[in-house]
């Protein structure tokens, strides 16, 4: 075990490397949180949350670096793992209970967040059929786990941490690392060849271990510099790992990057209308409903009901909302939407404009066939029954012949295919 330390050593493995890569995760892994809870109580708000409807481009933004900083979490957490691999090999494997709280803590990080990233980066594809369970309980479950892990493992690892989280902290003024002589966690196994190229005698009483990787006079040693080189190349490895990917990728929720999205799965301006589809009708089994003579909407208060067929919608006053369809895949695109305002449809059946309304579809064949509209979102002019999308009748994938479209909400929010308005007043 002892020579297999040794054979995994290298320049960029140490704990000043383990500390820069490790704060970078930490922060990517706090966006994912926090924006992910935003997502995940706007679409199941607890009785007293009330939401901002302005910018109409919260959720666009929030979404969108939460499936970017995600995306970008893949070379953070594979370079994490890269520079403590040879701490896995230790002897004996558990010191301490503090060293087993540490070890547990970091084991249950690493499986759930590659767990957590990996089905994420499947649902943004809509690869549902490969989760044999729900992936929207599970990554909401698992953030948890990841977030409460980390913070056991920053922790239990906080001196550590401390000491090396500054570079001049970490190295002496002409460039050597520090290591902690009374930090076990500093002692990295370095091969006999670098000890020797390095001039540096073992520390007394470790054996195999040597406390400087580097040379206090770089100019006497090539191997100093190829060291220096070394981890300055890993870093660049890294960064140009998660700039890639995000430029590759970010173009589905930011306009800046669509020239470059070249792997995201929406594009803008692909599909009907010139608007990405998630839910085709043909999916969701609304054919035939939404395209028969008999549709109506109905508006539903207490015991006053009123239903409206397509042509007395379109009698209404109509309004145009130019709006972001804003999905929790991480793909977002502007379009000019018209038709009545929601609230104007509630006075129709005297209705408060501070109630919350339940949005029944056509679809039945989906947990989101039915969503609620928060009193903040009703009463707000933005918020309308479209019947229309860019200067043209709603396509019916894009929820032909009423949908509701509303300032900074999720897209699968915003119910396609009415049916129903019910008031819960």
């Amino acid at each position: 075990m002892h020579q297999l330390r040794h054979s995994l050593a290298a320049p960029s493995r140490n704990p000043r490397m383990a500390v820069v890569i490790g704060r970078l995760l930490g922060a990517a892994f706090l966006l994912c949180f926090a924006t992910g809870l935003y997502s995940h109580f706007l679409q199941d708000p607890l009785p007293w949350m009330v939401f901002p409807v302005r910018p109409i481009w919260l959720y666009q933004v929030s979404q969108g670096i939460h499936i970017t900083a995600g995306i970008a979490c893949f070379p953070l957490i594979f370079a994490k793992l890269y520079t403590v691999f040879p701490e896995l090999f230790q002897t004996p494997a558990v010191r301490s209970f503090a060293h087993f709280l540490e070890r547990a803590s970091i084991a249950l990080f690493v499986a759930s967040s590659l767990v957590q990233i990996t089905i994420g980066l499947l649902n943004t594809y809509q690869f549902y059929s490969l989760f044999p369970f729900s992936f929207r309980s599970t990554h909401y479950v698992l953030s948890f786990v990841v977030i409460g892990s980390l913070a056991i493992h920053i922790g239990v690892k906080l001196t550590t941490i401390t000491r090396y989280w500054r570079k001049r902290d970490a190295f002496a003024p002409d460039g050597t690392l520090v290591e902690h002589r009374d930090d076990p966690d500093a002692e990295f196994d370095v091969p006999d060849e670098l000890r020797r190229l390095t001039g540096r005698p073992q520390a007394a009483g470790v054996t195999g271990r040597i406390f400087a990787w580097i040379d206090r006079d770089p100019s006497s040693s090539p191997s100093v510099a190829a060291a220096r080189s070394s981890r300055r190349g890993f870093l660049a490895a890294v960064g140009v790992a998660g700039a890639a990917l995000v430029v590759f990728t970010a173009g589905q929720s930011f306009r800046l990057f669509d020239a470059t999205n070249l792997f995201g799965p929406r594009k803008n301006g692909i599909g009907p209308q010139g608007l990405p589809v998630n839910r085709t009708a043909r999916a969701a089994d609304v054919l035939d409903s939404a395209t028969s003579a008999d549709w109506m909407l109905t508006i539903v208060h207490g015991s006053t009901e009123r239903s409206l067929d397509y042509a007395q919608l379109r009698a209404l006053p109509q309004f145009d909302a130019v709006l972001p369809i804003a999905c929790v895949e991480g793909w977002s695109q502007y379009a000019n939407w018209r038709g009545p305002r929601l609230k104007d449809l509630m006075a129709l059946v005297d209705a408060p404009v501070d109630a919350d309304v339940r949005v029944v579809s056509l679809q039945t064949n989906s947990r989101y066939g039915v969503s609620h509209i928060q009193p903040e979102f009703v009463k707000d002019d933005l918020t309308l029954v479209a019947l229309e999308l860019n200067g043209e009748v709603l396509d019916i994938d894009h929820g032909y012949p009423a949908r509701i479209i509303a300032p900074a909400r999720p897209g699968v929010l915003q119910t396609k295919w009415l049916s129903r308005l019910e008031v819960l007043s």
